[in-house]
């Protein structure tokens, strides 16, 4: 399956059992992408919301 970066869109393979909500890195600008959602071969992805450390406050 094939899936662009919504951030630098370099289109690259994803692999076929990849589910949604996983988080994928990008192989040209190793942003963090989650997966919204699979159709027709393709992946749609989103910039991944990354939580942050809250250090018990």
């Amino acid at each position: 399956m094939k899936g662009k970066c919504p951030e630098c869109f370099f289109e690259f393979d994803v692999e076929d059992n990849v589910m949604i909500g996983e988080i994928v890195e990008c192989p040209d600008c190793a942003v963090q992408l989650e997966v919204l959602e699979k159709n027709n071969g393709g992946v749609v992805f989103e910039t991944a919301q990354l939580e942050e450390e809250d250090w018990g406050e």
